[in-house]
C-alpha cells in the first residue's frame, strides 16, 4: 500500500525548518573559536580570580581559604590602596577632560579640506600604534631634569625647568600630558562624528547670520554627544586602567606620587606574591569603573542628543 502523499504546505514548512537549523548550525560554527576564546581567556579567568580574591595565595602553596579577608585589609589596613586610589583618581580628574578636548580640537582641524590633510590624520593616529613602552622610554628622554627636550627649551629662553618625573608635585601632571600623546585614535572617531553631521544644518546657519561660536555650540556639539559619550567611557576606562607609564617610568615614585592603581596591584601580585589580595583589588577595580561607566550613562539622557529620538 502506498504511502500518502505529504501536502505541499507541510514539505514547504519543513524545507524551512530545515533550512533554519542548517543555518543556526554554521552560525554556531562560525561564532565557536570566539566564544570558547572568551570563555577560557575571559569568563574563566575571571571566575578564578573572584574565587582567588576570597583566598591567601603565593603562587606557591595551594590556596587557602580566608573569606573576606581580603577586603576588610584594603579598606582598613592598607593606606597605599588608598594612595593608589586616589592617584589614579586624580589622573582620572585631568586626563578625561583634557584628552576629549584635545582629541575634539585635533578632530576638527583635520576635518578641514585642504591640500595633504590625510598625510596629517596619519601621521596624528601613529602614535597609537607604536609600543607603551618605547613611548614611556621616549617620554623619560623629553622629561629628564638635566638634558631633557623640556627642559633644554626653557633654558633657552632662561627658565629653569622643574623634575618633571623626580618632583612630587610635578610627576602626575608630567603623566598627564604624556597622555595627550596618544589622543590621535581618539580625534579619529571624533572625525568620523564630524563628517556624519548633515551639512545643510550649518548652510541653516549660515543664512541666519549665526556665528562660528554658535555653530560649534548649538549645532555641532549636540550632533557629536554620542560620540563625545562613547569617548568619555573609553577614556575613564583607560584612566583607571593605567600602568605602562608607572611601570616603566617611575616606578610609583617619587614617594608614590604615580603609584596608579593597577601598577600597585600588579606589585602586590607579582612583587609581593600576594596573589588574593591582587585580586580582591582587581575586583574591586571593575567595579569602580562599572560604576562610573553607569554613572556616565545615566546621565547621558540629559546631554546626549540622538537625531530622531523622542523626548
Amino acid at each position: 500500500m502506498a504511502a500518502p502523499a505529504v501536502p505541499a504546505p507541510v514539505r514547504t514548512a519543513r524545507k524551512r525548518d530545515m533550512q533554519r537549523t542548517r543555518e543556526a548550525a554554521w552560525f554556531y560554527a562560525c561564532i565557536s573559536p570566539w566564544m570558547i576564546g572568551f570563555l577560557v581567556f575571559t569568563i574563566g579567568p575571571m571566575l578564578v580570580s573572584l574565587y582567588l580574591s576570597f583566598t591567601r595565595w603565593d603562587l606557591l602553596s595551594a590556596p587557602s581559604w580566608i573569606g573576606v579577608r581580603n577586603y576588610v585589609k584594603m579598606f582598613t589596613d592598607d593606606p597605599l590602596f588608598w594612595t593608589s586610589l586616589k592617584v589614579t583618581g586624580k589622573y582620572a580628574l585631568w586626563r578625561v577632560p583634557a584628552a576629549l578636548a584635545a582629541a575634539l580640537g585635533i578632530a576638527m582641524l583635520m576635518n578641514q579640506d585642504v591640500k595633504g590633510i590625510r598625510v596629517w590624520r596619519t601621521i596624528l593616529y601613529l602614535p597609537n600604534v607604536v609600543s607603551g613602552v618605547a613611548v614611556a622610554v621616549l617620554w623619560m628622554w623629553v622629561f629628564n631634569k638635566d638634558f631633557g627636550v623640556i627642559n633644554s627649551l626653557l633654558a633657552f629662553i632662561g627658565i629653569q625647568g622643574p623634575g618633571w618625573l623626580s618632583d612630587p608635585g610635578w610627576s602626575l601632571f608630567s603623566m598627564t600630558i604624556m597622555s595627550m600623546w596618544t589622543v590621535g585614535g581618539m580625534s579619529i572617531i571624533f572625525l568620523a562624528g564630524l563628517k556624519n553631521i548633515p551639512q545643510y544644518l550649518y548652510e541653516a546657519a549660515d543664512i541666519d547670520g549665526a556665528s562660528s561660536w554658535v555653530k560649534f555650540t548649538r549645532i555641532t556639539l549636540p550632533q557629536l554627544s554620542p560620540t563625545i559619550f562613547y569617548n568619555m567611557i573609553m577614556c575613564v576606562i583607560g584612566a583607571f586602567q593605567t600602568f605602562t607609564e608607572a611601570y616603566v617610568m617611575t616606578n610609583g615614585g617619587p614617594l608614590n606620587s604615580t603609584l596608579f592603581y593597577n601598577f600597585y596591584l600588579y606589585r602586590n601580585a607579582f612583587r609581593e606574591f600576594k596573589m588574593g589580595y591582587a585580586s580582591a583589588m582587581a575586583w574591586f577595580l571593575f567595579v569602580i569603573i562599572v560604576v562610573l561607566s553607569l554613572l556616565v550613562i545615566r546621565s547621558s539622557a540629559l546631554w546626549v542628543y540622538y537625531e530622531g529620538e523622542k523626548k
